[in-house]
């Protein structure tokens, strides 16, 4: 009896996974433990092994193209067996009529797009099927048009679990360059790194359809991939549409000057009032304000258009002389009335001619997320904060002591990274993450670390820190910051974090609040470390003095809660010995 393959949750977080290769075609046999195909989900590409033993006959997703968790992407059976009846009762997208594996295009197979697929009756006429396949590339599912003519369509595809569009760094193949399985088609920068896409296919790239520097939102079509000469204007049609490459036609349109001199010329209802010399000058009418926004005498401006009209290039490639600036500068000879009235003598205030100007740029991928998820953080988590102040003397001479037998060169950061490690074991609550209808309570301590960089933060994660030595915290997280500013970190760097440490003491920063990072329940923002005056036995002494905050979550954290896991890293840091026992 034929039975149904469907896509496996190979991750805590995905929800879909793209095919990324089939190992077994339709027809072909399929043994308990045979690798059936490649995978990617949202964290890796992984190898997925078939349960069944039996005959590929159906495969439901192409090459390249998404699926969600648990849908149908495979049937096994028995050689020659009616699979149909399997796909049946099944979801929507799986219910419908396959045509048989021979009826499809011999480089596929039986991979057909349900949704593509033609009534029975329309199957058996050679040429109302071949119409039915044009009507399903124009209005149907691009990629069963695509396996029809033996192309792949190549989609964006979901790089990181936070990644809703990527944009195309860099493309490493142009229209009618040849391409096989394992080549990188292009450099995509997401959210939070620059990742290759590959191919996965042979053949010739034969469409662009996102040019360098644009965004694409995932599963958007990217690229088409063929053999050479195919037509793939069908396939577009059914797609979303796709950003074309393609230049706009040349017209015999006149330049910029031209248009403007030519949508400028008088009207019965346009023409100026000719009330003063300059309203004779022949100039536009955005010259004639631009000039006068400038405080330019127009006059004084020589025209490059026909007849010597003065157009908006001219305006701004002027540079008044001295002359003509003193001469536009008010008059500074007062009135009778005027020395009668102000008692004294008026001062000449020369004119100051600026430009305004600004640039803008694209809002990066990692800024767009990174405004999206602490948005969402800030306006649906309840925070409160709670400040204590920290005296560093001891931590300050221990890390002197500590550094002259070290390794690596331990930082502050490195030591209240350690504190906040085993304080976060003594309080569970604080280490913990809302999840809606309950509350998780981890045993473990996996704690992110800020790191900034160029296009935003990124948040590596040192996982069990409570764990390791002040030496290692200090070399991985040394190694994270190279990565993180090199753009190469991986997901995995920066995912299952129970606790974040945000330090911006370096930069001079007494005390701060942070934004919680989800889906931790805390975020404790470090200060730098200042000499102040402190009491000591009754006496106003210098002292080292850092401030530490702690934002909470108040659905998981309570005050009393929070409180307590501050006074203990507080008595870390100020015995850093105890950090060894």
């Amino acid at each position: 009896m034929a039975e149904v393959v469907r896509m496996p949750k190979m991750s805590d977080t995905m929800t879909e996974g793209v095919i990324a290769k089939w190992h077994k075609k339709v027809g072909d046999k399929v043994k308990s433990g045979d690798l059936l195909a490649e995978v990617e989900t949202d964290k890796a590409t992984m190898d997925f092994e078939s349960y069944q033993e039996g005959t590929l006959l159906y495969i439901g997703a192409q090459e390249g193209s998404a699926a969600p968790v648990d849908s149908v992407i495979a049937v096994i059976g028995a050689e020659g067996e009616d699979y149909k009846a399997a796909l049946e009762g099944e979801a929507p997208a799986a219910g419908k009529e396959e045509k048989p594996a021979a009826d499809a295009a011999p480089e596929k197979g039986a991979q057909k797009n349900e949704k593509a697929v033609d009534k029975p009756e329309e199957a058996e006429k050679p040429a109302e099927a071949a119409a039915s396949q044009d009507a399903s590339a124009e209005g149907g599912d691009p990629d069963a048009a695509a396996a029809a003519v033996g192309a792949t369509v190549i989609r964006m595809p979901l790089l990181s679990d936070t990644m809703t569009e990527g944009v195309i760094a860099e493309w490493h193949k142009k229209v009618g360059d040849k391409v096989k399985s394992d080549d990188a088609l292009a450099d995509v920068e997401t959210d939070k790194a620059t990742m290759e896409v590959i191919g996965y296919t042979d053949g010739t790239l034969l469409h662009i359809g996102v040019e360098k520097g644009q965004a694409a939102k995932v599963n958007e079509i990217i690229a088409i991939v063929g053999k050479e000469g195919t037509d793939v204007a069908p396939l577009l049609k059914g797609g979303s549409a796709p950003k074309t490459a393609a230049k706009p036609a040349d017209t015999s349109e006149k330049p910029e000057e031209a248009r403007e001199d030519a949508s400028a010329k008088p009207t019965a209802s346009t023409q100026e009032v000719q009330s003063d010399s300059s309203s004779r000058v022949k100039a536009s009418p955005l010259a004639r304000k631009i000039a006068k926004d400038k405080g330019i005498d127009i006059e004084q401006v020589k025209g490059s258009a026909e007849g010597g009209r003065i157009v908006k290039k001219d305006i701004e490639g002027f540079t008044p002389s001295t002359k003509q600036v003193t001469e536009a500068a008010p008059s500074a000879t007062p009135s009778a009335s005027d020395k009668a009235t102000s008692g004294a003598a008026a001062v000449t205030i020369p004119q100051f001619i600026g430009e305004e100007k600004y640039t803008e740029k694209p809002v990066s991928q990692m800024r767009k997320v990174i405004a999206k998820r602490l948005s969402e953080s800030l306006f649906t988590a309840p925070h409160f904060y709670l400040t204590m102040a920290i005296d560093m003397d001891s931590a300050i001479q221990a890390r002197n002591k500590i550094n002259e037998f070290a390794s690596v060169k331990i930082s502050f950061n490195d030591i209240v990274l350690k504190a906040a490690a085993i304080a976060l074991k003594q309080h569970p609550n604080v280490n913990s993450s809302w999840l809606g209808d309950k509350i998780r309570y981890n045993e473990h301590v996996n704690i992110g670390v800020a790191v900034a960089v160029e296009d935003g933060l990124l948040v590596p994660v040192v996982r069990f820190a409570d764990g390791k030595s002040l030496s290692h915290i200090s070399a991985e997280v040394k190694d994270f910051a190279q990565r993180a500013k090199a753009k190469k970190l991986q997901p995995a760097d920066w995912e299952g974090s129970t606790f974040t440490i945000s330090n911006l003491g370096m930069f001079g920063i007494d005390e701060f609040t942070a934004i919680i990072n989800p889906p931790d329940a805390c975020i404790l923002a470090v200060g730098g470390i200042s000499q102040v005056p402190v009491v000591k036995n009754g006496q106003v002494v210098p002292g080292n003095v850092m401030k530490v905050t702690l934002s909470c979550d108040h659905r998981v954290v309570d005050g009393a809660t929070g409180s307590a896991f501050l006074q203990t890293l507080k008595a870390l840091l100020e015995e850093p010995v105890r950090l060894l026992v």
